[in-house]
């Protein structure tokens, strides 16, 4: 991906080992809250997307990639891990996973965001990808402060059948048994991490269940994204990001 900048930030790919040392830098100060470096097997597999203030330098978001030819190859992929995911081997386009998405916690800005969608539709568009997929992830391991939000996306955007992802973590939680509460939708959205945000209006769709990931600190939710499914005047906007 040839880099660009929009306003204030800038996208490129990782250069090289220091590029890579910082993301992981970045990532472990997101996830784990205090400075070391977050690394492991599928950092070597994956490109990795740096999102920078055009100013300084500095890096404020960061993301890796890994393309996979098609649904036959989704075993290989991080989220295979966490989920089962064998409905999706019949997938037949180009697949791409997106993981470690993170903002500097202390930059709220969401441009950072619009800039790192102009960068994944560039990559998009070049490589012919017909579905984005990753582990959409909400801090903490309780679910409690977050069932307004699965309440929600259980309701209404669940993966279509023929795409489900079932379940293979041991500690999982499941929608199903918060369908029936009465859910605050602006509550819902606002207790949502602003990646799943995004996907979900451009019309992603999530697994059934929430996977308990106590080394990330975190519950994670499979989000996929049809690329056909996104809407014409929101791929016309993220076009005209990434230039």
């Amino acid at each position: 991906m040839r880099g660009f900048t929009k306003g204030r930030y800038g996208a490129r790919c990782a250069e090289g080992p220091a590029d890579i040392a910082a993301a992981q830098g970045l990532r472990h100060l997101a996830f784990r809250k205090s400075a070391g470096c977050d690394s492991d097997r599928f950092d070597e597999l994956c490109r990795h997307i740096l999102i920078e203030e055009v100013k300084d330098g500095r890096l404020v978001a960061c993301f890796r990639l890994l393309k996979l030819e098609s649904g036959a190859a989704i075993g290989q992929s991080y989220s295979a891990q966490f989920y089962d995911l064998s409905a999706l081997e019949r997938f037949a386009g180009p697949m791409m996973e997106m993981g470690r998405f993170c903002l500097h916690p202390d930059v709220h800005d969401p441009d950072i965001l619009r800039v790192a969608w102009g960068a994944l539709t560039r990559l998009v568009d070049d490589e012919g990808v017909e579905m984005l997929f990753g582990c959409s992830s909400f801090e903490g391991t309780r679910a409690e402060p977050y069932g307004d939000a699965f309440a929600w996306i259980g309701a209404r955007h669940l993966a279509p059948k023929r795409w489900l992802p079932r379940v293979k973590a041991p500690r999982v939680f499941r929608f199903a048994g918060d369908l029936r509460r009465k859910v605050d939708g602006r509550r819902a959205m606002l207790a949502m991490p602003p990646l799943l945000r995004s996907y979900l209006v451009m019309g992603g769709w999530v697994s059934d269940h929430a996977v308990v990931d106590a080394d990330m600190n975190t519950l994670h939710v499979f989000t996929g994204l049809e690329i056909k499914a996104v809407p014409p005047v929101r791929a016309r906007l993220l076009r005209a990001v990434a230039g």
